[in-house]
C-alpha cells in the first residue's frame, strides 16, 4: 500500500509494478539462487535471460565487419530452364540467386521486443480477454462496451410474419430456446437435457417426400415440439432422450437432429470433448467453442503474448532468450508499465494485429456446424481428427506465424504486418444468422466478406500508425475463398494477398463461379474498385490444405518411381453436366473440363459416348475410384483444371509426384509467380486441349524424369507440416498421444508451405520497388550487396 501511494499509482498499478519486480526476481533467481536486487541484476548481462542497464541497446544493433562480396550471377548461374536451385526448389533465376546468397546467409539482429502492461476495465468483466498492450478487451461472443459488460442480443430467427411464424430461413432458425450470445438453438429449461442442440431441422415438422425415393422436406414453418419434448416413448422425441435407452433402441429419437455445435461428440452430444481453437490457446488459455479464453497476464487470439504479469520461464519460444534491460532509474508515473526484451531474430519480421474478435474468434465461437473453417475436430479421447477442409489452410498459416520466429511484438521492426480476417468462417457462415445480415449485401457471401475486410482496415487505420507508412503495401490478407482476393475493397489492394486462386482476369475477367452466392460482378464498383483478383507482382498464390494422413505418407507415393507409373494422363472429377450427377451448369470449371472430357473421356457420359481421342492409358472420368491417390501416384501427368474458381488438383497431383498439367489460361498456380513450372509442370492453353495428348506424349524419357525429380524435390512445399507438428506437440504434451500423422510429418525436413512464404517475403523485402523510396535505419544481418540499391 505505502508503495503505490509513494509512487501515486492506483491498486492495479501497484500490482503491475510488483509484477514486474516478481518478474525480473524470477529472471535472476533462475540464475542467482540469492535474495535479487536490481544492482545485482545489472552486474550479469550475459545470461539466458539477462538484464541490462544500458538503454541505448534498445536503438542500436551490434554491428560485424563486413563479409566478402558475393557476385550472385556468377555464384549462381541459371540452369537450362533458367531456375537457380534454393533448399531443393527450382525458383526463378533472380529469386533463387538471391535466395542462394542472401537469405542463406542471413545473421541474428538484437531486436527490441515489446511486453504491454496495459490493464483493462474490471478485466473485461470474466466476458472477454484483455490487450494489454492497449488495455483494451476482445469480448466473447454476444457481449461489448469497454469492459465487456454489455450484453448483445443475437437473435436466432429473422422477424416472423403470418405466412412464416419463424421467419425466413436461416441457418439458426429455432423453435425452441435460442441462446441469444450466440444465436444457437437448444432444448432449454424443462427438458432433461437443456444444452442439447435443436439445430436446423430438428425442431420443424418433416412433409413427404414429393417424388419417389426422394427426400423429407422440411416445412419451415410448423414447428415440431410435440416431438422433441415428448417424454413418451413411442414418439420421435429429442431433448428427454436419454441416450443408452436410444442407442439401446427403447425409444425412439428424431432422425433430423444431431449434434452439429462444437466441443461434444456422440448422436445426443453426450460426450464432452476438447474444442477447437486457434494453436488449441497454446497452453494458457482454455477453449470455449472457437474462442479463447487466456489465463490472467496472456492475451492474443491463442493466449500466446504474455504480458508484464508473466513469468518470464513461461514465455513462448519466438521470445527466447530474451534480454532485459533496466533503466538506471525507474520511472512510472503511467497507468502502464512495458518491458521491452531484447530477442535474436532473423528479418522478415511479422507483426501480428491482434483484431476484434469478430474477425476471428467470435466467427469461431458462434458457428453452428462444428467442421465449419476449421482443419480439425477431436475424438472422445480428444485424439486430433483432421478435416479435408480445402480451406483449412487459411487456419494452418495463421497457427504457424503466431508461433513463428519471425513473428515480432514490435511494429516499429516488423517488415510485413499480417491482418488476421479468417474468411473461411465469413463464407461458411454467411447464412448462419441474422445479426450476419446476408440480406443488407445483396445475398452475396462474398459482398459480405468485402466489408469484413473493409471494416478490418478501417480499425487499423484508426488505432495503429503502420498502415499510412506504406499504404498497405506491406501489410498482408489471406483470401482462402473459391475466387480468391477477387472481392477484396478497393482500400487495401496495395497490400499482399495470399490466395488460393491466382486469376490475372487477363482473360477470364469477370467471376468465374458456378455458385451465385460467390459472384462479385455485381458488387458496386465504389465498394470493390476495378481492380483484377489476382497480381503477380505483388501476391502469392499458397497450397490448399489437404489432410494429414500417415498411412498415405509411410509410402512415399512422391516418390514412385517411372516404370510403376503406368497410366500416362489421369484426371478424375466432376465433369459438368455431360454426366450423371455432374454439376449442371455450363459455366462450372469455365466449361475446361467439359472440353477435356468430350475430348478424352474414358468413361461414358449420359449418351454412352466416350471421349473423341479416347486411350487406355489416358484416364478422364467422373467415377471417383477408392484408390485415388494411388491412382495419381501411378500416372506420369495429371490435370490440373478449376473447379468452382480453385480446386486442390495441384497438391493432389505434387503430392503423389505426378507431373501437373495446368489448364487454366491467365490463372496463376501456387508459386507459380516465384518458382520455374518450366522445371516440374506442363502449361497447355485452353484452345489447345485438342492436342493435350499429344503434347504431353511429344516429351522425351529425359524430360518426363527430369520434370518427375523436381516433382520429388518441392512436394513438402505443398503442406503445411509447421501447423501439424504444433498440434502433434500439443498432443504429446497434453494427453501423451503420439499417432501415426505425427510420427510420419517429424521425419520431415525440407521446406513447407509456411518457410517458403517467409522466403518469399524475405525476397520481397529487398526486391519490391516501392521500398526504394522508403528511409530506414534497420539492421538486415544481410551481405550489403543484398540489400536494396537507392536510386
Amino acid at each position: 500500500m505505502a508503495f503505490a501511494q509513494k509512487w501515486n499509482c492506483s491498486w492495479s498499478l501497484g500490482a503491475s509494478i510488483a509484477s514486474i519486480i516478481g518478474l525480473v526476481t524470477v529472471v535472476h533467481l533462475f540464475f542467482f539462487p540469492l535474495v535479487p536486487s536490481l544492482d545485482n541484476l545489472r552486474r550479469f548481462p550475459n545470461s539466458g535471460f539477462a538484464v541490462n542497464v544500458s538503454t541505448e541497446a534498445y536503438n542500436n544493433h551490434a554491428k560485424e565487419d563486413p563479409a566478402p562480396a558475393i557476385d550472385l550471377t556468377h555464384k549462381f548461374p541459371p540452369d537450362s530452364h533458367n531456375a537457380v536451385v534454393y533448399h531443393g526448389a527450382p525458383w526463378k533465376s533472380h529469386i533463387g540467386q538471391w535466395l542462394s546468397g542472401c537469405d542463406a546467409n542471413t545473421k541474428d539482429l538484437q531486436i527490441v521486443e515489446l511486453v504491454g502492461g496495459s490493464g483493462c476495465k474490471n478485466d473485461c468483466n470474466g466476458q472477454g480477454v484483455c490487450n494489454y498492450e492497449f488495455g483494451q478487451c476482445r469480448c466473447f461472443h454476444g457481449y461489448s462496451g469497454e469492459g465487456c459488460s454489455e450484453k448483445v442480443n443475437l437473435e436466432c430467427n429473422h422477424p416472423g410474419s403470418e405466412g412464416e411464424p419463424y421467419g425466413p430461413w436461416v441457418v439458426s432458425i429455432c423453435s425452441a430456446h435460442c441462446d441469444t450470445t450466440r444465436a444457437m438453438c437448444f432444448c432449454g429449461e424443462g427438458t432433461k437435457y437443456p444444452n442439447r442442440p435443436v439445430a436446423e431441422a430438428c425442431g420443424f415438422q418433416m412433409r413427404p417426400p414429393s417424388e419417389p425415393n426422394g427426400s423429407k422436406v422440411t416445412d419451415w414453418t410448423k414447428a415440431d415440439l410435440d416431438n422433441i419434448f415428448t417424454t413418451n416413448g413411442s414418439k420421435s422425441g429429442w431433448c428427454n432422450v436419454d441416450p443408452a435407452e436410444a442407442y439401446a433402441s427403447k425409444v425412439q429419437f428424431k432422425e433430423e437432429c444431431d449434434c452439429k455445435y462444437d466441443c461434444s461428440l456422440g448422436r445426443f452430444c453426450e460426450l464432452p470433448v476438447s474444442c477447437t481453437c486457434i494453436n488449441q490457446c497454446s497452453g494458457h488459455g482454455h477453449c470455449m467453442g472457437g474462442f479463447c479464453q487466456c489465463n490472467e497476464g496472456w492475451y492474443g487470439v491463442d493466449c500466446s503474448i504474455p504480458s508484464v504479469q508473466t513469468s518470464v520461464r513461461e514465455w513462448p519460444q519466438w521470445l527466447l532468450p530474451a534480454r532485459i534491460d533496466i533503466p538506471d532509474r525507474l520511472h512510472i508515473t503511467e497507468k502502464s508499465f512495458n518491458l521491452k526484451p531484447m530477442v535474436n531474430k532473423r528479418r522478415p519480421l511479422i507483426y501480428i494485429y491482434d483484431l476484434p474478435p469478430g474477425f476471428n474468434s467470435q466467427l469461431l465461437q458462434g458457428r453452428h456446424w462444428k467442421f465449419e473453417c476449421v482443419n480439425r475436430m477431436y475424438n472422445e479421447r480428444n485424439a486430433t481428427m483432421w478435416t479435408d477442409d480445402l480451406y483449412g489452410a487459411e487456419m494452418a498459416f495463421y497457427e504457424s506465424i503466431l508461433a513463428s520466429p519471425h513473428r515480432t511484438l514490435n511494429g516499429e521492426e516488423a517488415d510485413f504486418f499480417f491482418v488476421p480476417v479468417l474468411d473461411s468462417c465469413i463464407i461458411t457462415r454467411a447464412d448462419d444468422a441474422p445479426h450476419l445480415s446476408l440480406r443488407d449485401y445483396m445475398g452475396l457471401r462474398s459482398f459480405l466478406t468485402l466489408d469484413f475486410y473493409k471494416k478490418a482496415h478501417d480499425h487499423i487505420v484508426e488505432q495503429y500508425p503502420y498502415w499510412n507508412r506504406s499504404s498497405g503495401r506491406d501489410h498482408i490478407w489471406f483470401f482462402s475463398w473459391d475466387e480468391g482476393a477477387c472481392y477484396a475493397p478497393k482500400e487495401i489492394w496495395n497490400s499482399m494477398m495470399l490466395v488460393h486462386w491466382g486469376n490475372t482476369n487477363s482473360k477470364h475477367n469477370h467471376s468465374t463461379t458456378a455458385y451465385w452466392g460467390d459472384n462479385w460482378d455485381n458488387i458496386p464498383s465504389s465498394k470493390r474498385g476495378n481492380h483484377p483478383c489476382f497480381d503477380p507482382e505483388k501476391d502469392l498464390v499458397v497450397p490448399a490444405w489437404k489432410r494429414p494422413d500417415g498411412s498415405r505418407l509411410s509410402k512415399k507415393l512422391w516418390a514412385r518411381p517411372r516404370e510403376e507409373r503406368k497410366t500416362f494422363f489421369f484426371f478424375n472429377g466432376n465433369l459438368g453436366p455431360a454426366y450423371e450427377r455432374g454439376r449442371p451448369e455450363s459455366t462450372y470449371s469455365m466449361g475446361i473440363r467439359q472440353k477435356v472430357a468430350e475430348e478424352f473421356g474414358s468413361s461414358p457420359n449420359k449418351e454412352g459416348k466416350l471421349g473423341k481421342q479416347h486411350a487406355a492409358d489416358v484416364i478422364v472420368t467422373p467415377l471417383r475410384s477408392e484408390n485415388y491417390h494411388e491412382d495419381l501416384a501411378s500416372s506420369v501427368f495429371c490435370g490440373v483444371m478449376p473447379g468452382d474458381g480453385w480446386s486442390g488438383r495441384m497438391e493432389d497431383s505434387i503430392l503423389q509426384g505426378c507431373i501437373p498439367v495446368i489448364i487454366q489460361d491467365g490463372i496463376f498456380l501456387p508459386y507459380e509467380n516465384v518458382l520455374n513450372y518450366d522445371s516440374f509442370a506442363v502449361r497447355i492453353g485452353e484452345d489447345d486441349i485438342p492436342n493435350l495428348i499429344n503434347i504431353l506424349r511429344g516429351f522425351n524419357e529425359s524430360e518426363i524424369e527430369f520434370k518427375l525429380s523436381n516433382v520429388r524435390k518441392i512436394w513438402q512445399r505443398f503442406m503445411y507440416r509447421e501447423a501439424v507438428m504444433l498440434e502433434a506437440q500439443r498432443q504429446k504434451a497434453v494427453y501423451g498421444i503420439q499417432e501415426d500423422w505425427a510420427d510420419e510429418y517429424s521425419q520431415l525436413i525440407d521446406d513447407d508451405a509456411v518457410a517458403t512464404v517467409l522466403q518469399v517475403l524475405h525476397h520481397k523485402l529487398h526486391s519490391d520497388p516501392w521500398r526504394r523510396h522508403v528511409k530506414s535505419n534497420k539492421e538486415f544481418g544481410l551481405p550489403h550487396e543484398c540489400l536494396i540499391k537507392n536510386n
